[in-house]
């Protein structure tokens, strides 16, 4: 199946929508996005609910006139060990706007970024609402500030692991909606609490960190199954 543009009618008895563009669809062929002819917002959802689970890199950011900020982004991972850079990724919101967090690490060149976990799963997802930028997201959520050790922004207390990052670099795809705004960081200071280090490492199950999956659906690490990699 060919997909460009939609509309909002579904197919009568199918999860298929008739598409405003034309439809190719044989019975042997797979779903075929072409970005250039598909509505953002249904390629968003392909692309989010094809790459999974991600981890969620809560982050904590001041504005320039230090306003705390707290949210959740899932376009998340580790770019680099040695130098230790980690990076994340705000897109432009549909209406065209830049996110709270974006402005402030370009304003201030730093971030805390927050391991979510089970216990902290819902005070997440309340960070995740669109606020003005002067609402203060911990006192939203009913979070804890902990001061961090080398830069201004603070820590969520009740998270169990964080970091401690300086601006590297942003690197910006554009400035229409879902574009991306590809924040690096390099790390200053990781802090673990002792409750999950155990034997030299972070003990997952007791972590209990979450992930994001495709629409409001979540995953947990608690649960895993073990795989050796080939000598």
């Amino acid at each position: 199946t060919v997909c460009g543009p939609w509309s909002s009618t579904r197919l009568k008895g199918t999860s298929w929508y008739w598409p405003a563009s034309v439809l190719v669809r044989y019975p042997w062929a797979s779903m075929i996005f072409d970005p250039a002819k598909t509505d953002m917002m249904t390629f968003y959802g392909a692309v989010s609910g094809a790459i999974i689970p991600r981890p969620i890199a809560w982050v904590s950011s001041l504005s320039a006139d230090g306003i705390p900020n707290l949210a959740p982004f899932s376009f998340y991972t580790v770019a680099s060990i040695d130098p230790p850079i980690v990076c994340f990724n705000p897109m432009v919101n549909p209406n065209g706007r830049v996110k709270d967090t974006v402005n402030n690490i370009l304003a201030t060149r730093e971030f805390t970024l927050n391991v979510v976990s089970e216990h902290v799963g819902d005070h997440m997802n309340a960070t995740s609402s669109e606020v003005p930028p002067e609402v203060d997201e911990f006192k939203l959520a009913g979070l804890t500030p902990a001061p961090s050790t080398l830069v201004k922004p603070a820590r969520v207390k009740e998270s169990l692991v964080h970091f401690e990052c300086k601006l590297h670099e942003v690197i910006s795809f554009g400035k229409q909606p879902f574009a991306g705004n590809l924040v690096l960081g390099q790390v200053l200071l990781m802090n673990i609490d002792d409750s999950v280090w155990e034997n030299g490492i972070i003990e997952r199950t007791k972590l209990k960190a979450i992930g994001r999956l495709g629409g409001p659906f979540y995953v947990k690490t608690s649960e895993a199954y073990e795989m050796i990699r080939p000598a």
